[in-house]
């Protein structure tokens, strides 16, 4: 693929530019035409070919119930072939409770028990 064929992922631009390499070996490139501000410092940044995949539903149920038979996140992540970030981000997301909720949330991380009522 040439430099002139490829399009920002995020605004649709072809105002890129080769931006080095992944630490992977794969070609880095940088849109001119993306937002600068505190998250965009140099404009978005993206990879030609990115090999980061959607979690489908079904394996987001069956986290949901190996969680529920304290499973450890480690082993989770070992079977399921997924990426232990990202799974205590899902797991972080999915049974957060705010301080002034009146929901009771319980969670098992090896061990430790988090409350909160």
């Amino acid at each position: 693929m040439s430099d002139s064929l490829l399009s920002c992922p995020t605004c649709g631009s072809q105002a890129i530019v080769k931006n080095g390499q992944t630490r992977h070996g794969k070609k880095n490139y940088k849109c001119n035409d993306c937002p600068k501000g505190y998250r965009f410092a140099y404009g978005r940044q993206f990879v030609e070919n990115p090999q980061g995949r959607r979690i489908p539903e079904e394996t987001k149920v069956l986290i949901d119930r190996l969680l529920l038979e304290k499973i450890p996140l480690a082993g989770i992540a070992r079977v399921l072939k997924i990426s232990e970030p990202w799974l205590q981000n899902y797991v972080n997301d999915t049974f957060f409770c705010s301080p002034n909720s009146h929901i009771f949330c319980k969670l098992d991380l090896g061990g430790n028990t988090l409350m909160s009522v």
